[in-house]
């Protein structure tokens, strides 16, 4: 039985310019921008020796704990036989991982971290360590986990910069939402095969429970319209930031927001703003939606999850304070960044590169070690059932035990040996996402990674652009007709057709190669 993951949530593209691999000093662990004891490269153990300490980044989309040594000190005892490491944790929530993230690297304070779906832009800017000539060594049995294929697209230029997160990679959107709420109603939810047959559901809910609003956001400025549009190719940005994209089987690069569907969706999510069927302040929020669902308040939110739906309903019960139900909102597709949107990466800026990859590892193969970090201690945060799935203690939940990381276990290391949460995953499911991860409809361009070293400045402007206007339009908190005429110019100010251009040489380069 195999732990079902939850929505992979993507940031937008780091921008700070960073030394190159190995260059920089200093290592350890940063935690709301405050150094801590385990930045020491190593540290006095004792009798046992010295042991290089390594810290390790990632995004948790529980509550963030206020303390992980005893966490810490469970997966060391491992690490330390094993490897001669010791991990200092550094989890952060998704409305601070990017920009903590960015500012650690640079700063000697992190050496590992996953992606957000941002991957080309941490490698042209010298985030990501060149791993290709240590994975053989530092991480053998990591090296033959992955796939070749999947290799390719966390590799530019022939070198590998990062190791994708072994998990089910076919993205299908959904929309997660009460039962209980959905039965009272009588609501046929196996009716809704789009976004647009929700307004009909929302409203019927709305009416009944005035003291509801129908759609939570996934995150701040997320409210899935990106996730509604059918066979994007993202050409390696994030869904939350995208420019230039591929829509089906047409190889020319293309504006995301001049898409029909684009405008569509604005449009409808205006209309739902408007008619008080979405939160009102979506677009600037910092809770997320599993947290915003059991406070009671929200029927639903969307997301995208490569999970069966009775598999992914199951996990987001808990997390969510209720039995949730889960419906498709269109097909899984396969591009490169569904593969490489979270991928593990070892610090360009780290002293213990070595280390850090030999401990990813472990994140990979060794059981113990990748569901403490996820689940925290036994009889404390978690039980293990007979079964070998997993609960939480009687009485207690992931918003009470003193650490969980539950929501984690899609964004970290091998979800193959990860354990299940009680009610969740089954051998069937298994086989269903091995189906996924090689009979999903597939991107004409998968394997493509774009280089965006050229136009560093113009993606730094476009973003900013994008972060101005994007939740805004994708939250229905203004209104389209006047505001992505706006954005697009703004766009286009930014230098947005350089990238446009940049993408497009490379794609057909990249295509006469094949």
């Amino acid at each position: 039985m195999f732990r079902k993951a939850v929505s992979i949530l993507l940031a937008a593209g780091m921008t700070l310019p960073l030394a190159a691999c190995g260059s920089a000093a200093g290592s350890g662990a940063a935690q709301d921008g405050q150094q801590t004891e385990a930045s020491a490269g190593t540290e006095e153990t004792g009798d046992s020796g010295e042991y290089t300490q390594i810290t390790y980044a990632f995004v948790s989309f529980n509550t963030i704990p206020d303390d992980t040594s005893a966490v810490e000190e469970k997966i060391n005892e491992i690490s330390r036989e094993k490897i001669g490491v010791e991990v200092h944790l550094m989890p952060l929530s998704i409305a601070d991982y990017t920009q903590q993230v960015s500012l650690a690297v640079q700063n000697g304070e992190v050496d590992l971290f996953h992606t957000l779906g941002d991957l080309g832009n941490d490698i042209a800017q010298d985030m990501c360590c060149d791993i290709t000539d240590m994975i053989d060594a530092d991480a053998p049995e990591l090296r033959n986990l992955i796939e070749e294929d999947w290799f390719k697209t966390t590799s530019q230029n022939g070198r590998i910069y990062a190791v994708p997160t072994l998990k089910p990679f076919a993205l299908q959107p959904m929309l997660i939402y009460r039962k209980d709420i959905a039965e009272e109603l009588g609501l046929d939810m196996d009716s809704v095969k789009s976004a647009e047959d929700l307004t009909a559901i929302f409203e019927k809910v709305r009416e009944a429970h005035p003291e509801m609003t129908p759609l939570a956001p996934v995150s701040q400025g997320d409210s899935g319209l990106t996730r509604w549009i059918t066979n994007i190719d993202w050409l390696g940005d994030s869904f939350s930031a995208p420019t230039g994209v591929l829509q089906g089987d047409d190889m020319t690069v293309t504006s995301y927001y001049d898409l029909a569907d684009f405008e569509k969706y604005a449009n409808l999510v205006r209309s739902w703003y408007e008619n008080d069927l979405i939160m009102k302040d979506a677009a600037t929020t910092t809770s997320a939606a599993a947290e915003l669902m059991s406070s009671g308040s929200y029927f639903a939110y969307s997301a995208s999850y490569s999970y069966p739906l009775e598999d992914t309903a199951a996990s987001l019960s808990a997390p969510s304070g209720y039995d949730v139900g889960a419906i498709a909102l269109g097909s899984a597709y396969l591009d490169t960044s569904a593969i490489n949107a979270v991928a593990q990466v070892v610090a360009s800026t780290s002293e213990h590169q070595d280390a850090a990859l030999k401990f990813l590892e472990l994140t990979y193969t060794d059981p113990e070690v990748i569901n403490t970090m996820l689940y925290g201690i036994e009889g404390e945060d978690y039980v293990k059932n007979d079964d070998g799935t997993v609960s939480y203690p009687e009485g207690q939940d992931a918003s009470t035990v003193s650490y969980t990381a539950q929501l984690s276990c899609g964004v970290l290391g091998n979800f193959f040996i990860q354990w299940p949460l009680q009610g969740s995953g089954s051998e069937e499911s298994l086989a269903w996402e091995n189906e996924q991860n090689h009979k999903a409809a597939k991107s004409p361009a998968m394997g493509f990674t774009f280089d965006a070293s050229q136009v560093q400045t113009q993606y730094t402007a476009v973003n900013n652009v994008i972060k101005q206007y994007l939740p805004g339009i994708a939250c229905g908190s203004v209104d389209p007709a006047a505001a992505l005429p706006e954005f697009r110019e703004a766009l286009r100010d930014a230098g947005y057709d350089d990238i446009l251009a940049a993408k497009q040489t490379q794609l057909d380069a990249w295509l006469a190669q094949q």
